[in-house]
């Protein structure tokens, strides 16, 4: 049997600032899935030194921390990733980020049954 293999863009040209968060996504279908966090310009600030991070929820309205963290890409063109398992219903990403700083971003999530 062949799998099933779903790309989902959830944020494309946001600017996160603040205290951010991507769309929930519900992917309770999914076995996996890679998240992609890429910085597509308009960088305000330090954006850097954000601390981004994998929420998971069972109903799309109430979060929790999965776990996993990602490096905040701070460059034009700049990527980063993180491989998931055992996730549940919905996932969405949320970046804390400095006073003043800010970034446009695409984040997308690839799911596989």
């Amino acid at each position: 049997m062949m799998r099933q293999c779903v790309t989902a863009v959830v944020s494309r040209n946001e600017m996160w600032s603040g205290n951010a968060a991507s769309e929930p996504y519900e992917c309770g279908w999914a076995g996996e899935a890679i998240v992609w966090l890429r910085c597509l310009g308009a960088v305000k600030g330090k954006p850097g030194t954000a601390k981004a991070r994998v929420q998971i929820s069972p109903d799309g309205m109430r979060w929790v921390d999965e776990g996993t963290k990602l490096k905040f890409p701070a460059k034009e063109g700049a990527i980063a990733h993180a491989r998931l398992t055992n996730f549940g219903n919905f996932l969405r990403v949320v970046a804390d980020m400095p006073k003043g700083a800010s970034a446009k971003v695409l984040l997308t999530l690839t799911l596989k049954e």
